[in-house]
Formats: C-alpha cells, structure tokens, sequence
C-alpha cells in the first residue's frame, strides 16, 4: 500500500503486509483508508464521520480483491492512494469462463477461491451472489464520479474515486460533464451535437466549468477542445 502526494514521484506513506492471515491484511488495509480518506466534523455539539470514499466501498474492493485474486500468481495486491481516489490492483485475470462484460456489469459470480470466499462470506465481507460491483456502484448513485474498473489479462484493477456530489454541479453541467466522461476530449460542437445544447448556453456552461475547476481548454478557434480536470478525473 502506498499513499501518493500530488504525484508518483511524491510518496508520502508505504506499508507492506506479508506473511499475516487474510483477515489481518484487511484489517491493516482498513487503516490506512481510514488515515487518508476519513475525517470527523463536528457541527454543533454532534461528531460525525465524513467518508471521502465510502468505506464500505473499499472494504468490499479490498475483501473481492483477496478473494478472487490468483494465488498461483507471485505477485502481490497493490493498493495505491492518491489525493482523487484509489487504485486497487490485484494479480490474476478473469476466469475463463467470465467475460469482462459480465463481470463489470455484476451478472455472474465464479469463485477462483470458494474456501476463502466462504469464510469471508460467513464474516459478512462479501456477498456470495457476486453482487460486490453492484454493491459498490450503488454506494456512488449520489456522486458525479464514479468508480471504474479495468480487466488486464493478468490483473484487475478497480478505481474508487472521491465522491463528487451532484449538488456542486448545475443541472446542465451534469449533462455536459457525463457527456464528456470517458472521453480524452472533446471540442464544442461535439459536446452540441451529443447534447442537443445550444451553443451561446453552452458556452456560458463550458465557462462556468472552466471556473469551478472541472475541465480545462486547450487550443483556440477552432481548434479548441475541452478535457475533465486530472484532480477529478478517474
């Protein structure tokens, strides 16, 4: 596990965890989230705990990562924290039998390590039904980011953002700003075309966007194009 500062380069906390059980591994990769990404508010005379990424979120990540990894596999879970999310990386790809399809949609569950699965299972760490994706999206229904999760041959990668809630965003800046995720950028009249905004309101949106930090603009005239800001990108 390593936390990151503004970038790779920047490695501001590092901790190994070998050669303990599995629910030790957890319990110390629960830590760490909780050092970086959790901070209590008081507001009046109550305290209460604001969760940057949900909790539970991470846990069922972390808890499906050690169950399903590869063990075969000499390598190990990698659990990187940025300042915007955070990547959670483990060895071995899908089973043959399951499509990336399938699984990032949550429709079928084939357990690489059913013993493992079943202790963790019977502890309430994870869902025997195969519904840890389904679970963790449903956690971000209120955020403007959401998770993403990317299938290597030989690894799986889920990435947690920090929630963005939707009330920061106008209605339209919503519209655009889903329009423009997955996308490396995009110019004006593509945002026009697929949202049907005009271009005088659009503009003022693209601006106000500008301002709030949420994309950039690269080039001029024609050559302008719009990205989402790195710091709330996924």
């Amino acid at each position: 596990m390593i936390r990151f500062g503004k970038d790779i380069d920047e490695i501001m906390d590092r901790e190994s965890v070998e050669q303990v059980s599995l629910l030790i591994q957890l319990e110390k990769s629960m830590g760490m989230y909780r050092k970086y990404y959790q901070y209590e508010k008081i507001e009046g005379v109550e305290r209460r705990t604001i969760e940057k990424i949900p909790e539970k979120a991470y846990r069922e990540a972390i808890a499906n990562a050690l169950v399903h990894r590869a063990w075969d596999v000499k390598a190990s879970i990698k659990v990187s924290m940025f300042e915007d999310r955070i990547e959670i990386s483990s060895p071995g790809g899908l089973p043959a039998e399951l499509s990336a399809d399938e699984y990032v949609n949550g429709q079928v569950s084939i357990l690489r390590n059913p013993i493992i699965g079943n202790v963790f299972f019977r502890l309430k760490y994870i869902e025997k039904f195969g519904t840890g994706i389904l679970r963790i999206n449903h956690l971000y229904r209120n955020s403007i980011k959401k998770p993403d999760y990317k299938v290597f041959e030989n690894s799986i990668k889920v990435v947690l953002p920090v929630m963005e809630e939707l009330g920061k965003f106008t209605e339209m800046e919503v519209v655009v700003w889903r329009q423009m995720q997955g996308q490396k950028e995009m110019t004006r009249v593509q945002i026009e075309r697929n949202t049907g905004i005009k271009k005088d309101t659009l503009l003022r949106i693209l601006n106000g966007m500008i301002e709030k930090g949420f994309i950039q603009k690269t080039g001029a005239g024609r050559g302008t194009k719009y990205i989402r800001n790195v710091s709330t990108d996924n």
